[in-house]
C-alpha cells in the first residue's frame, strides 16, 4: 500500500467551527448549525435482529508481470454476534492460498503469479451475515462477551501509528479530567473527537492513521482510518481497551444517508473502518465517530459544522453505541505483517494489496492496479 503523504497544515483548524477544545462533560452541548432550522428531522434507527446475508467477491487482474508477483486480498475475520462468516471460495491461475498473518488472526488469501504469466487473476467470494448494532442500554448480557484481561490488556498495547504516551496521552488526558468511569471518558473522546476532527475529502483512501502526526501538526482532518484511529488511540491511552474494524460497505443504508451506503454493484471506495471499545457490563460497544464527521462535511453541498443538526443529530446519537448492518468487518489487525511479502509491515489490511519485485502497488488506485469489489444480498 502506497503510504498517504498527509499535508502538514495548521491552519486548516479555523475550517472547523469549535476551536479545539477538551471536553470534560458526557452531556457538554456542542453548537448547532445555523441552517438547522431549515432541514427537516431525519431518522437513523438501526436495531439488531436481522441477519442480512451477503456474497461479497473480489477480483485482481495483473498486467503481464515481469517479475514474481504476490496479492494479498483480506478475508472476512470477525466471528461475533453481529457477523458470522459461512465460507470462503476462490479460484486463481496462480498459486494460492488461505493463510493469516500469524500473530492477530487477520485471515487472508494469498496468491502468487510467476514471471510472464499470462492474464494472472485471482478471484476470491466471502460468505457473510450481519446485523444491526444497538450495544448500549439497559440489559442482562454483554454485547461481545466476557473478555480475558489478556485479550483486554492487548487492546490498549501501543503500535506504530498508534502510539499511547507522549501527546496523545497528554490529550486523552486533558479530554477526560475529573471524570471517573469509562463510560463517562469513551463518552467526552468521542465528543471530543466530533468536534475537532474533520472529514478531508482530498485525504486518499481511508486515509493511514497517523494520530501522533495529527495531534502534533493540529491538523485533525482526514477519513476514517485517521479519525477513528484517533478515537482508538485516545481511549488506549488512558487504559480503555478499544480496536480499529477494517471493512466494507456493502449496500445503500435503509435511512437514505448516501454517504452512509455502498453501491454494491462496483465497491471501489466502499471501504470504511469502524471501532469498539469495551466498557465493563456491557461488552464490546460500536462507535463510529468519523462517520458522523462524514456526513456533517459530505451528506450535503453545505459542510455541516454541527452534530446538533437535525440531519447529522440521529448519525452522532447512534454511532455512539450502534451500527447499520450494511457493512462488513474483515479484521481488526495493526501493523500487519503480510506472509511471503519482501516489504514492511502495513498498518492495516482493508485493501486488496500487492507487491513485485519493485515494490508494493497502489492500493488507492483501482483501475491502476485492476481490481473489483462487488457484493449481492442473498434472500
Amino acid at each position: 500500500m502506497t503510504p498517504v503523504r498527509r499535508t502538514i497544515l495548521k491552519a486548516a483548524l479555523g475550517a472547523f467551527s469549535t476551536p479545539l477544545m477538551v471536553a470534560n462533560s458526557v452531556s457538554q452541548p456542542l453548537p448547532s448549525s445555523s441552517s438547522s432550522l431549515n432541514m427537516p428531522q431525519r431518522t437513523f434507527t438501526p436495531s439488531p435482529g436481522k441477519w442480512r446475508t451477503f456474497e461479497i467477491t473480489t477480483r485482481v487482474e495483473i498486467d503481464s508481470p515481469i517479475s514474481t508477483t504476490r496479492v494479498w486480498l483480506p478475508v472476512p475475520s470477525i466471528e461475533t454476534n453481529w457477523q458470522t462468516s459461512l465460507g470462503n471460495s476462490f479460484q486463481s491461475n496462480g498459486t494460492s492460498s488461505l493463510t493469516s498473518d500469524g500473530e492477530q488472526g487477520v485471515k487472508i488469501l494469498l496468491t502468487e503469479f510467476a514471471p510472464k504469466q499470462s492474464t494472472p487473476f485471482v478471484e476470491i467470494t466471502s460468505t457473510v451475515r450481519t446485523q444491526s448494532r444497538m450495544d448500549l442500554g439497559a440489559r442482562s448480557n454483554l454485547a461481545g462477551g466476557q473478555e480475558s484481561l489478556d485479550t483486554l490488556q492487548y487492546y490498549t498495547r501501543s503500535t506504530k501509528l498508534l502510539p499511547t504516551d507522549g501527546i496523545v496521552k497528554k490529550t486523552a488526558l486533558q479530554i477526560t479530567q475529573g471524570l471517573e468511569t469509562d463510560d463517562q471518558k469513551v463518552r467526552a473522546i468521542y465528543d471530543w473527537v466530533v468536534a475537532n476532527a474533520w472529514r478531508e475529502p482530498k485525504v486518499r483512501g481511508c486515509g493511514e492513521g497517523d494520530i501522533k502526526l495529527m495531534l502534533e501538526t493540529g491538523n485533525l482532518g482526514g477519513k476514517c482510518a485517521d479519525i477513528n484511529a484517533l478515537f482508538v488511540g485516545l481511549c488506549r491511552s488512558v487504559k480503555i481497551p478499544a480496536r480499529d474494524l477494517y471493512g466494507i460497505r456493502l449496500v445503500p443504508s435503509s435511512f437514505g444517508y448516501k454517504e452512509l451506503s455502498g453501491n454494491p454493484d462496483s465497491l471501489k471506495g466502499a471501504q470504511h473502518c469502524r471501532a469498539e471499545v469495551y466498557l465493563k457490563n456491557r461488552g464490546w460497544v460500536a462507535m463510529d465517530p468519523a462517520d458522523v464527521a462524514k456526513v456533517m462535511r459530505q451528506e450535503t453541498p453545505e459542510w455541516i459544522k454541527s452534530p446538533n443538526n437535525p440531519l447529522v443529530k440521529p448519525v452522532y446519537q447512534t454511532l455512539f453505541g450502534g451500527w447499520e448492518g450494511n457493512w462488513l468487518a474483515w479484521n481488526s489487525g495493526h501493523d500487519v505483517r503480510l506472509p511471503s511479502s519482501q516489504g514492511p509491515t502495513q498498518g492495516f489490511l482493508m485493501y486488496p494489496t500487492a507487491e513485485n519485485n519493485e515494490g508494493r502497488f497502489d492500493s488507492y488506485s483501482p483501475d491502476t492496479f485492476k481490481y473489483q469489489i462487488k457484493a449481492k444480498e442473498l434472500v
